[in-house]
Parts: C-alpha cells; sequence; structure tokens
C-alpha cells in the first residue's frame, strides 16, 4: 500500500508512483522482473487456497506476474479504474474484450473508421464467432440509436480514430448506450494525461501500451481497464484461457519504465504535433490536415472539451493535392515519405522517434478499397506519429523533402 495519497496528486506524480513500492525481498526501487513460468507453495494447503482464489498471491504466470501486476495497477490508476489486465499485444487487449463479452447471436456496433487489425475482427472474426456487426459512424449519433437493436451488447470506436483523427462524444454514445450496452473506447491515441475517457462514461478503454503508454518501441502490449466485475472476467475467460495472451514479464518491466516519463513525454508530442499541423495547414502542397487541435477539425470543439490541458495528441494525417508539381496525391506522397530524413517510414506510432506511413497500403492495407474510401482513407492519405525531435528541425525536414517532390 502506498504511503501517498494517489487520488490527491497530479498526473505527473501518479504515474510514477501508481502500482509501485519498493521490493520487499532487497528493497528495490525498480520493479523487479519476475522472468518466471511458475510459483511455488510452502504446503499443499496454500497451493490450494491460492488456486480457489481465497489468498492473494501467484500461482503461474499466464494467470498473473508480480511484474504485471505493477503493470497493471498503474495502467488502473492512471485511467481512474478499477482494475486492469495486461495482455501480450493491443489485438490481444481487443480480442480478450470481444471473446469476453459476445457471444453467438450478440450484435456489436464498431465505428466506420477503426485500425485495421481491429477492422479484421470486426469483419471477419465476429461474424465468423456468429456475432452481428454493424458499422456506424460514431460520430453520427442519430445514426447510433438507428443502429441498436435488442441483442446489442456492445458499441466499440476509437477516439481519436485511426487514421482519420475522427473525435467521438463518449458521454453521448454512453447516454445512449445506457447500463445494458458496454461504451469500449480505444485510447491509443490519445492516452492519459491527454484524456480519460472511463471519466467521460466508457465503461472500458483499451490501450496498445505498444505505442504511447511504453513509449520507446521496444515492448509489445496491450491493456483492459474498467470495472473489476468486467476485467476479473476478461482475465478469467479471455487473457488466460481462450486467448492464452500475457505479455512477458520482462515486457512488463519495460512499460512499467516507460509509462515513468509518460506525462513528459504526452506534452512534447503535443506541442510538436501542433507546430507541425499548423505548418502543414499553411503548405500550398497539402489539401487537407486532420489534427483535433486544428480549428479547422471538424469536431475541435469537441475536442477541445472532451481531451485535456489543450493537449490533442501527437498524431495528424494530412493529403496532398491532386496535382503536386505534375504527380498525383499518391505519387507525391511516395516521394515525399522518400525524401524525408528524420520520420522513419513505419507503422507504429508513439515512439520517441517520428514516424510515417501510408495507411492505404499498409496499416489499412486488409480493409477493402469501398470501406477505406467510407472512412475517408484514400490513396493519398498519409499518416504521421510525430516524436520527440525538436519541432523546427522536422519542419526543416518537411520543407526540403516538399522541395524535393
Amino acid at each position: 500500500m502506498s504511503k501517498i495519497d494517489l487520488k490527491n496528486v497530479d498526473f505527473e506524480t501518479l504515474i510514477i508512483h501508481a502500482g509501485q513500492e519498493p521490493d520487499k525481498a532487497y528493497g528495490s526501487l525498480a520493479t523487479p522482473i519476475y522472468q518466471t513460468s511458475t510459483f511455488c507453495f510452502e504446503t499443499v494447503e496454500e497451493g490450494a487456497a491460492k488456486f480457489a482464489n481465497q489468498i492473494p498471491g501467484f500461482v503461474y504466470s499466464r494467470g498473473g506476474n508480480p511484474t504485471t501486476r505493477a503493470f497493471e495497477l498503474k495502467c488502473a490508476a492512471m485511467e481512474g479504474g478499477e482494475d486492469a489486465v495486461a495482455a501480450a499485444s493491443g489485438m490481444g487487449a481487443v480480442g480478450s474484450v470481444m471473446t469476453a463479452f459476445l457471444h453467438p447471436g450478440d450484435h456489436a456496433i464498431f465505428d466506420t473508421a477503426v485500425y485495421g487489425g481491429t477492422n479484421y475482427v470486426a469483419t471477419t472474426n465476429l461474424p465468423g464467432m456468429g456475432v452481428e456487426v454493424s458499422r456506424v459512424d460514431t460520430g453520427d449519433l442519430e445514426a447510433v440509436k438507428a443502429a441498436i437493436r435488442p441483442n446489442t451488447k456492445m458499441i466499440y470506436f476509437e477516439t481519436p480514430n485511426n487514421p482519420m483523427m475522427k473525435v467521438t462524444d463518449v458521454r453521448a454514445i454512453k447516454d445512449i448506450a445506457g447500463a445494458d450496452i458496454r461504451v469500449v473506447v480505444d485510447g491509443t491515441f490519445a492516452p492519459p494525461p491527454v484524456q480519460h475517457v472511463l471519466q467521460l462514461g466508457a465503461d472500458i478503454v483499451l490501450h496498445s501500451i505498444t505505442k504511447y503508454i511504453n513509449g520507446h518501441g521496444d515492448a509489445l502490449g496491450g491493456v483492459v481497464i474498467g470495472r473489476a466485475d468486467d476485467i476479473r472476467l476478461i482475465r478469467a475467460n479471455s487473457v488466460t484461457k481462450i486467448n492464452g495472451c500475457p505479455p512477458s514479464p520482462f515486457n512488463s518491466y519495460l512499460v512499467l519504465r516507460g509509462m515513468k516519463t509518460l506525462a513528459l513525454r504526452m506534452k512534447q508530442h503535443c506541442a510538436s504535433a501542433m507546430e507541425i499541423a499548423r505548418y502543414l495547414e499553411a503548405n500550398p502542397y497539402v489539401k487537407a490536415v486532420y489534427y483535433p487541435g486544428l480549428e479547422s477539425h471538424p469536431q475541435h470543439e469537441l475536442a477541445s472539451r472532451q481531451m485535456e490541458n489543450g493537449m490533442y495528441g501527437g498524431m495528424i494525417s494530412f493529403e496532398l493535392k491532386d496535382d503536386v508539381k505534375g504527380l498525383s496525391s499518391f505519387a507525391a506522397g511516395k516521394k515525399l515519405l522518400n525524401s524525408l530524413k528524420i520520420p522513419a517510414i513505419a507503422v507504429s506510432l508513439g515512439d520517441p522517434d517520428s514516424l510515417i506511413e501510408h495507411p492505404a497500403s499498409m496499416t489499412h492495407a486488409n480493409v477493402s478499397p469501398e470501406d477505406r474510401l467510407a472512412a475517408g482513407i484514400t490513396d493519398g492519405l498519409i499518416r504521421l506519429s510525430v516524436g520527440l525531435e525538436s519541432a523546427k528541425d522536422l519542419i526543416a525536414d518537411f520543407e526540403q523533402a516538399f522541395a524535393a517532390i
């Protein structure tokens, strides 16, 4: 139990101390890596009691591990949830939520634009399990209302979404859903301290912690946060059973290390992204910029209410004009990406390094062309994850890359 009253401290203090105490065995300040598959018991009676959850403790790392548990508790405190369960990847988190709460004959509503892996779950995996899925623009509240059926069990969306940076009104969606439909939000693009979706009314929030929460591009992981009874069900039925996807203790250790600087990193990501979004919006070769912090963004007013502390995330998408020096937007975009020196061409996000990619051929390549266009993902769309480099240097790099087209 922490000596600090974590309910009455700022986020910067909470994210460093929540979930972690000096190791009781040797006083280690950093949480040790418990690199073990199994745990021993003093007596048969102790083992039986731990298996029956009558006393606290660990029995097998698929079901729980001290290093991973510290990570889960830190994530629960970060979001203001009752509990959290970790998975080996972001898709492990997505899949565990789906298998825990959706069953044959159920109906789920998914936003029209989600990450490509999640889109595959919605279009292929769930229907194959006998779950009906409707695709709705969750920004259209009347459309969401119209899509609800007697057997609707879940409404799922990302905010901001991938890759169009659309912001969905979490509180309004929960008001529509009521008590019987779970609202599940992927908050990967804007984790705390940028937004706290549980406080806005969501039942469950999940993250690919591979991205901003770890923040160093060296560990895969996912996490689901919410009410204790929901998390207990996800852990027992999905993460540890049908999916069998807990993270490794070493990855949990890496994420714990990364989270200590989350507040500082997000401030820098957001500040630089705002500068670069404004630069791109004024660039004569750019047709449109999608960034919630810009007043031109369709949901800017909502984003200003729902996202916190004047921060709007570190993700930007933009399109080039159709005729850039005689090239199509797609051809010019490829040349732009190939000419950049600082951002790496890569599909992840939230790293210290800036990363840039082409959604139609990379992250959303398994989405049908029709569905991509319906979600606004054109062949000329470019997605940029703004890293921790100098914004001045990044803008200068874009200047030389545009000149090279």
